[in-house]
């Protein structure tokens, strides 16, 4: 008896799987993202890059081959449709993981929900500064690509070290995804300790009013721009005109993602204007992602191409760029996988979406495009490249420098300039002060106090008279409103805390 017993123990540990090297779980996967091409992140585009992570992680080293990602893709439009999709999906079964959204209001409602469900959530949008702030409402958010305070931090690593002090942030605001409102928000946030000012342009204006501008350009140092192609072809073509582009001031112009809501740094229409902007651009510096490719990323980019190709994807006359949405969410699977696997091993499982996401936290792992660097805070840290024009004969632009995020250093390369980075020429102001040459109070400065002194006296006895008459009716309007302060003030709260910041 005790002889079959103990084969009966054998026979069941032989069977009874054992979670040291290859897992076996089935993984509920949800992608919320747009299905209109004319966005960088529509799904049909991120699809192959997903599929080939979910593919490569069923070779490589075997430990990962068990887990079967079970892959759902839904429209978010970039608007409410994300949380309802959501919503419609958890009825039937809640996913384990959501990838996405991308647009920062479609996320934010997502993120809080998923939150609240205990659902890891990686996305290589939502970069907004409001996202920083996982304590509550964004605690299982993962950032896989870098956010805007990220970025941010190059600027502010090279003010340091050129002593500039005062920034004119001018902002294209389309009031609807807002991506450069919310990339100067960025800027502001991370340049908190200079004196800046931001100059909002409304997307539907007409014409473009340069003079205004100009008029702020005036008192500034640096001028840093996020908005579409021509906008900023229009600004630096009025800066050149006015002679504001011989190093005097300092502009540049956020490039991240490449798109039409990105200045795309090229200065060439074909029209009377080129050899002014070709001039005028000598004087711009760009600020866009660090490319970092290793061999197998040309593989993985070829994958995807030939993916796209076949799908004949309409309204996608930029497919063939493997950009930052597409990379960010292949890493996003393979890191998921990682912190999944700690996460099994360690006797929890894949409904443990606070331990799961916590293992993405502070990690570095191998990316398709490099290594990734994840913070303490679950947001990657970013490297970026500050470009200029080496050849203003040609107009042709080079990378002069660049910043890694995960030890704040900035590496310029030899073909860097510092003359083109360093304030030459500073403008005087248009009304210089012209110093006193007399001693003491003039009869002017006498006269002023004398007249200040007696309307100050009349102002108090009208106000004595006015608070003695008005003082019931004050404090019986104030018992009448009080109750009502703070059911508006929650109000505001939650409107600023939807849109991140009062714009």
């Amino acid at each position: 008896m005790p002889w079959s017993i103990s084969f009966c123990l054998y026979f069941a540990w032989v069977l009874i799987p054992v979670r040291t090297s290859t897992l076996s779980e089935d993984i509920e996967v949800l992608v919320i993202l747009p299905k209109n091409n004319t966005y960088m992140f529509s799904y049909p585009r991120v699809a192959p890059a997903i599929e080939y992570a979910r593919q490569r992680l069923k070779i490589d080293g075997g430990q990962y081959s068990g887990l079967n990602f079970n892959v759902h893709y839904e429209n978010s439009d970039c608007g409410n449709d994300a949380l309802f999709t959501l919503v419609d999906r958890s009825c039937e079964k809640k996913p384990d993981l959501i990838l996405g959204p991308v647009c920062e209001y479609a996320a934010a409602s997502v993120i809080r929900m998923a939150s609240h469900w205990n659902i890891p959530v990686i996305s290589a949008g939502a970069l907004a500064t409001g996202f920083s702030n996982k304590s509550k409402e964004y605690s299982h958010l993962t950032r896989i690509s870098p956010s805007y305070l990220k970025m941010a931090e190059t600027f502010s690593a090279m003010f340091h070290h050129f002593n500039w002090r005062v920034a004119l942030l001018i902002f294209e605001d389309d009031k609807e995804e807002r991506n450069c409102y919310f990339t100067i928000e960025g800027v502001h946030e991370t340049l908190g300790e200079f004196n800046t000012h931001a100059y909002p342009i409304d997307f539907k204006e007409e014409r473009l009013n340069t003079d205004d501008i100009m008029k702020h350009v005036y008192d500034s140092e640096v001028i840093i721009m996020c908005a579409r192609a021509d906008v900023v072809r229009q600004i630096m073509l009025a800066a050149h005109r006015r002679r504001l582009t011989n190093g005097s001031y300092i502009f540049f112009n956020i490039e991240l993602f490449n798109s039409s809501s990105y200045g795309n740094g090229s200065w060439k229409r074909g029209d009377k204007y080129d050899n002014e902007a070709r001039q005028a651009y000598a004087s711009l510096n760009t600020i866009t992602l660090l490319r970092s490719v290793k061999p197998e990323f040309e593989n993985f980019s070829m994958e995807v191409k030939k993916s796209i190709q076949k799908a004949e994807l309409r309204d996608c006359t930029d497919c063939d760029n493997i950009n930052m949405f597409v990379e960010g969410f292949h890493d996003a699977l393979v890191l998921y996988a990682l912190a999944l696997h700690d996460t099994l091993r360690n006797g929890a499982n894949q409904k443990d979406g606070v331990d799961i996401t916590r293992r993405m936290w502070n990690r570095t792992f191998e990316g398709i495009a490099g290594r990734v660097f994840i913070d303490a805070n679950g947001d990657r840290d970013g490297d970026f490249s500050l470009m200029t024009m080496t050849n203003t004969e040609t107009g042709t632009y080079e990378v002069v420098g660049n910043y890694f995020g995960v030890n704040g250093s900035f590496q310029v390369l030899p073909v860097f300039n510092t003359e083109h980075f360093t304030l030459r020429g500073r403008h005087k102001t248009s009304h210089p002060e012209t110093p006193d040459k007399s001693c003491g109070l003039g009869v002017s400065a006498v006269t002023g106090i004398i007249v200040g002194a007696l309307l100050g006296t009349a102002l108090l006895i009208t106000f004595y008279f006015f608070r003695k008459n008005y003082r019931v009716t004050i404090e019986r309007r104030t018992q009448r409103e009080e109750s009502d302060v703070g059911k508006h003030r929650q109000l505001r709260e939650d409107s600023i805390r939807s849109n991140f910041s009062a714009a």
